[in-house]
């Protein structure tokens, strides 16, 4: 059996791309825990399957039309829009879905961490990170700091680190440093304040 086989690899291509295309899309948008290869075939074919189910009207159109002979570019386009384009658009509209109210109030939100439903907001904060020792690193998360997203451990680098006095108010950046970066296996809890800069 010729895996390379030309009918043979176009079927891979027609069932197993689109698939893949809306899985990886849908884990840049949401991370979350990688699959393994078996699942992750299974799960391509089946959401291939679903966007030929949504976008059949197109295939209907282009063959039914015999775009073939009478506009070939319209024809190679109708397909690279079916294999390549519209997985990003069913990912875009299932993510406008998921994020709505109704939906989340009865489904589970797509972003499986609140560390990454927090952190991927990208907004700024004033951070207290109480560690599991007792101790407290307190300064800004802002444009140049950075946290880690699933699947990889959780971290968070703050740009500045800031002295504050005991009531917990920040009263000024420690001079020389040029941030810090904690792991999660360090931190017992994390407090968040709006940043209005």
């Amino acid at each position: 059996m010729d895996l390379w086989d030309a009918g043979k690899l176009a079927l891979f291509i027609w069932f197993a791309v689109p698939g893949f295309i809306s899985i990886k899309f849908y884990q840049l948008l949401f991370p979350a825990v990688q699959k393994s290869s078996s699942e992750l075939v299974v799960d391509a074919i089946c959401y291939s399957c679903i966007n030929y189910a949504l976008f059949s009207w197109t295939i209907f159109w282009v063959e039914s039309h015999k775009l073939l002979s009478v506009h070939p570019w319209l024809y190679y386009l109708a397909y690279v829009f079916l294999l390549f384009v519209s997985p990003l658009l069913l990912v875009l509209v299932w993510k406008m879905l998921r994020s709505t109210a109704r939906f989340q109030a009865s489904l589970a939100h797509p972003t499986a961490k609140p560390w990454d439903f927090v952190f991927g907001q990208r907004k700024s904060y004033w951070v207290h990170v109480h560690l599991i020792d007792g101790k407290r690193i307190s300064g800004l998360y802002h444009e140049q700091s950075f946290s880690s997203s699933a699947p990889a451990t959780e971290q968070i680098y703050l740009e500045q680190v800031w002295v504050v006095n005991d009531d917990g108010a920040f009263e000024r950046m420690v001079g020389d440093s040029a941030g810090a970066i904690i792991s999660s296996d360090r931190i017992n809890y994390i407090e968040l304040i709006d940043y209005k800069g």
